[in-house]
């Protein structure tokens, strides 16, 4: 194998991003390189004053089928994939008069672009590139000899290589080639994703994941991990495609519990809601007149393990709302947007990462989720149910009120986002007591007692504020023992899905008490 590149003489560029390609194009020339080109590419270079070779001199054969045939030809991809240390390579292309082709410099038809626009099926396909894949597929493969620039972003290493070395080092075309099979690979995995959703496939038989890099994080889960996030295809407002305002680089850490958070927030859409989150498990939840006012209630919940948390909201941040959260010490803000002077006040606070998303997520949309294993992987759909009045079912003699029911659904939405066994107890749109993450779901309900003491204790409440609240289990109870917990603590109504061998004694464990018992059907484990 050869060790270093030819110099670079001849060069194909056919590209839909033409971001910075005159300039990049104008050096290549400078330095005595040929260029050949297809369509629109080669118009562009022409209309530059730069001499342009069109790809059908150089195959003798014109853009056919409305330019799907340009670049499909021997005398192409002869002169990518021939080797220059082969005297057999060599001999061939002067057999049928082929030349070298040292550079390409290629980006694919914007097809992921076309789909996020709403277009039809046939523009869709029409935007699946075949060329373009075949030459980079082509000029990767025989890296040892031919350099492949894929993106805009590549032009100013490879023209200070060329500068320095007078050619492409063999590290450069190496990593330049990882790329170019990176990007061939996400664009096919973009198109069989599409065509499964068209298909309504479920679950192909084969399924690629692809992602782009946004950014390697100083370490993962732990100080010896290390760590990296990747955007992907999916339409969906997020951490992974928010700007980061201010503050220190975002942890991979930051990064999941920023996401919990903002799922949950995104959960409440009628009115100003805040979710304040440790460790991808929520510690406050609230609804309010105003965002001020949800801040305080969430954060009245356990303003203990709010201190370093994580904060997202459903509403752009105002400056009342960024006044008060700006008083206590939290890792990460999200948010929808802000308003310039929230901004200002925030800016006081360097170290605080502000994160702004654009807009939320909606919790009802469909999607995968995905966890790895050992050798593979689990993938199943987003848990996008939400409870609704109609879809309760009252089992005790006592019917919830209105105002109960309110807060039941507001305290199953919250237990959704619990890890299992998760119980949550809530007030007047507000939490006042979450459990989480136990084997035993009675230990779960003892936790978010606990937690309302807590509460009880810092406000200087005279009774405990799950008096009057009620409480959500994410799965049924297998025993009455966890709903006993909540009955002792003074809850008058309970949600869960129901489903136990014990329903019976559970649904008597609460006419007894005189508690409201509703179901819904639905379980929501988080593991």
């Amino acid at each position: 194998m050869v060790a270093a590149a030819p110099p670079i003489r001849r060069a194909l560029i056919s590209v839909s991003d033409k971001t910075g390609l005159v300039s990049f194009a104008e050096a290549l020339v400078s330095r005595g390189v040929a260029l050949i080109s297809t369509g629109g590419t080669a118009r562009t270079l022409a209309e530059a004053g730069l001499a342009v070779t069109e790809v059908a001199e150089v195959t003798g054969s014109p853009e056919m089928l409305d330019g799907r045939v340009k670049t499909l030809h021997p005398a192409i991809h002869g002169g990518l994939l021939a080797r220059r240390d082969r005297e057999d390579h060599r001999a061939a292309l002067a057999e049928h008069g082929i030349d070298e082709i040292d550079l390409l410099v290629c980006n694919l038809y914007p097809f992921a672009a076309t789909v996020a626009s709403g277009a039809g099926r046939a523009d869709c396909v029409e935007n699946i590139d075949i060329g373009g894949v075949a030459l980079i597929r082509a000029a990767a493969k025989n890296h040892d000899c031919v350099a492949v620039v894929t993106e805009p972003g590549q032009y100013d290493a490879l023209l200070a290589e060329l500068a320095r070395d007078g050619g492409v080092g063999e590290a450069m075309r190496r990593a330049l080639a990882a790329k170019a099979f990176a990007l061939t690979a996400s664009y096919d995995a973009a198109i069989a994703a599409w065509m499964s959703r068209e298909e309504q496939i479920e679950f192909p038989a084969r399924v690629v994941f692809a992602g782009e890099l946004v950014e390697v994080t100083r370490y993962g889960e732990n100080l010896h991990q290390a760590g990296a996030v990747y955007r992907t295809g999916e339409l969906r407002p997020g951490v992974a495609t928010a700007r980061l305002l201010q503050g220190k680089d975002m942890s991979y850490n930051n990064f999941a519990d920023a996401d919990a958070a903002f799922e949950l927030a995104a959960e409440f859409r009628e009115r100003p809601a805040v979710v304040i989150a440790k460790h991808a498990n929520p510690c406050g939840v609230a609804n309010g007149a105003s965002l001020a006012a949800a801040w305080r209630r969430a954060l009245a919940c356990d303003p203990v393990s709010a201190f370093g948390g994580i904060v997202a909201v459903n509403r752009p941040l105002d400056v009342p709302t960024a006044e008060e959260i700006a008083k206590i010490f939290v890792e990460v803000v999200i948010a929808p947007g802000i308003d310039d002077a929230a901004a200002d006040i925030f800016a006081r606070r360097s170290q605080l990462r502000l994160l702004i998303a654009g807009a939320m997520p909606d919790p009802t949309a469909g999607g995968m989720a995905f966890r790895s294993l050992a050798g593979g992987i689990l993938v199943q759909g987003r848990d996008n149910a939400v409870a609704r009045p109609a879809d309760l079912k009252t089992v005790t003699g006592r019917t919830p009120t209105e105002a109960e029911i309110a807060d039941l659904i507001f305290a199953d939405t919250v237990a959704k986002h619990v890890k299992s066994n998760a119980i949550v107890f809530a007030k007047n749109g507000a939490t006042v007591g979450i459990g989480a993450g136990q084997p035993s779901r009675v230990d779960s309900a003892k936790i978010a007692v606990a937690k309302a003491a807590g509460m009880q204790k810092a406000a200087g409440l005279a009774e405990s504020p799950v008096k009057g609240a009620v409480m959500a289990s994410d799965a049924f109870f297998p025993f009455a023992d966890g709903l006993e917990v909540g009955i002792a603590a003074g809850i008058t109504a309970v949600i869960q899905p129901g489903g136990s061998r014990r329903d019976a004694e559970v649904i008597a464990a609460a006419d007894k008490a005189g508690i409201a018992m509703v179901v819904t059907g639905t379980r929501h484990f988080r593991h």
